[in-house]
């Protein structure tokens, strides 16, 4: 079934984004897709965590490379500036406009991307560790959903082993 047919049958699988955990400029990009995003079509994952590098691999794609923003759609990898103007594509408002874009060849757009990328730190800056976001973009994570449902059978467990070591 095509995208569009999925799309109009309720089905559409996520989109999921791979972001650079700890770059201030892809922090401010994740909170503006969520903020454009009103479908919740958009999941997300940190380069640097184990969905993001198993899902890098998956791809074919190097597990090392943080200077890059992927996106993963219907099992198809996009990077750079392709993945930026799918984004922008399936964004809320006047956004998908920027779409067009898709006709300047792509390496003129990928070398503007990678002299953005190349001075992302040094122009917005970064932290030593991943960024905690808020709870209402950290829901939208996908290593949070593994996480929480992860200690929510951790304390299940703790509980139940509790219970037979009062019992024994």
């Amino acid at each position: 079934m095509g995208r569009q047919k999925r799309r109009a049958a309720g089905q559409a699988e996520p989109i999921i984004l791979l972001i650079d955990g700890r770059c201030y400029l892809c922090h401010g990009i994740t909170k503006f897709v969520i903020a454009h995003d009103k479908r919740q079509r958009f999941q997300f994952a940190s380069l640097q965590s184990a969905t993001g590098q198993h899902l890098l691999r998956q791809g074919g794609l190097n597990a090392h490379d943080l200077d890059t923003f992927v996106m993963v759609e219907d099992g198809n990898y996009y990077t750079k500036s392709s993945a930026a103007l799918r984004v922008m594509r399936d964004l809320d408002g006047f956004w998908p406009l920027i779409y067009g874009l898709r006709w300047i060849p792509a390496f003129i757009r990928n070398a503007v991307y990678s002299f953005i990328a190349k001075r992302r730190y040094r122009w917005f800056g970064y932290s030593t560790q991943c960024l905690l976001p808020s709870v209402e973009i950290r829901q939208r994570f996908i290593d949070w959903a593994e996480v929480h449902d992860n200690e929510d059978q951790t304390e299940a467990d703790l509980r139940g082993n509790r219970n037979s070591g009062a019992d024994g």
